[in-house]
């Protein structure tokens, strides 16, 4: 998969879609996603995690009671692509 030029591919993105934000020393998007309690947080990162797995492509994420960090990177290709376009629009349309 190619990876995106950061400059106006990414910015569009994170323009377009509230809360990403660019990973900093890192070719990455990042969020946070806030959730009113524990079982909230934990099914969302379940939905997120099957769709994920059916993208064979999988969030590096971190979860402390009701949020959750999520950064998200295309390894193999060394940065940002599609791939990281479309599970974060399908993770912001789980958090509601």
């Amino acid at each position: 998969m190619r990876k995106l030029k950061k400059s106006q591919d990414v910015e569009s993105f994170i323009e377009k879609n509230k809360g990403w934000k660019m990973k900093k020393n890192r070719s990455a998007l990042q969020k946070s996603f806030s959730f009113s309690s524990f079982n909230d947080a934990f099914g969302f990162m379940t939905r997120v995690a099957l769709v994920a797995e059916q993208m064979n492509h999988h969030p590096e994420w971190f979860n402390v009671y009701n949020r959750v960090d999520v950064v998200l990177s295309t390894h193999d290709a060394g940065g940002v692509t599609e791939k990281d376009f479309k599970l974060a629009k399908f993770m912001d349309s789980v958090a509601g």
